[in-house]
């Protein structure tokens, strides 16, 4: 029987991270999926006829360290080595630097999007070093590479994430260990779909994962998708800050932890 390659995805109960799932497994793949909430992720599973042998699935809570290390060390144990790991389960609420209170969401921000995706990798990373080969995924975002009003919390999560991830593949290049950074655009899933202004290039989960899947197969090192928002990101980058503040004036702002926020 060929080997059946494995990936481990957090944040797999909804949205972008179930779209991946379901793009590998319907590729061959076995899954590792991670979650919160396991039960909507069984019922997932039943839904789509997976058979037992073909996925575990682990509760973790991915801004506790100690927690999603030891998802992926039960991983290593019950499935062994991930070929690819995809550090998917991120989080995004607006924030007023001026409101004492939103200062603890960027706190939970940086929790799960920024560190959390490293204790993801962590329990993997010297395993994916003796064998000399595996991907690790970051999932950035396109609002990681410029700074939007009302969104500095996952804004700065995401540029973290942006460099980290560059960080890495730079230490993990020699050993055989891939680093693959995805910045998503407007993705439409549940968490996009309060927020209160336009979203140029709007794409279905299922197409997002398509393509996520092409470029970490392909092993390249950064990706934005779809492609229109790397060229609109890029155009943004290039914009003097006086020009880039004057676009972005009367933008809506992210909506705020809590009601009618």
């Amino acid at each position: 029987m060929p080997h059946r390659p494995l990936v481990f995805i957090t944040g797999a109960s909804s949205g972008i991270g179930q779209a991946l799932a379901a793009h590998y497994h319907q590729a061959g793949w076995r899954l590792a999926l991670v979650a919160r909430g396991t039960n909507s992720l069984k019922s997932w599973a039943n839904a789509g006829g997976l058979s037992a042998d073909s996925y575990e699935i682990y509760s973790a809570d991915v801004a506790v360290p100690d927690s999603i290390a030891a998802a992926g060390r039960a991983c290593l144990e019950r499935q062994g080595i991930p070929d690819v790991v995809i550090a998917n389960a991120g989080i995004s609420i607006g924030m007023d630097t001026a409101v004492r209170e939103d200062l603890v969401v960027m706190e939970q921000l940086f929790a799960t999007n920024t560190i959390g995706l490293a204790a993801t990798f962590h329990p993997f990373i010297e395993a994916m070093v003796q064998r000399g080969s595996g991907t690790l995924v970051g999932m950035g975002s396109v609002a990681g590479i410029r700074g939007l009003p009302g969104h500095g919390a996952y804004c700065a999560s995401k540029a973290a994430v942006i460099s980290y991830c560059e960080s890495l593949r730079g230490e993990l290049r020699s050993a055989g260990v891939r680093v693959v950074t995805i910045c998503p655009g407007y993705i439409d899933t549940p968490l996009t779909r309060q927020n209160r202004y336009a979203m140029p290039f709007l794409m279905a989960p299922h197409h997002f994962a398509r393509k996520a899947f092409a470029a970490v197969q392909a092993g390249v090192s950064y990706r934005v998708i779809p492609w229109q928002m790397g060229v609109a990101a890029k155009l943004l980058r290039m914009l003097p800050n006086g020009v880039f503040d004057r676009l972005l004036a009367g933008r809506p702002r992210k909506h705020r932890q809590g009601p009618d926020r």
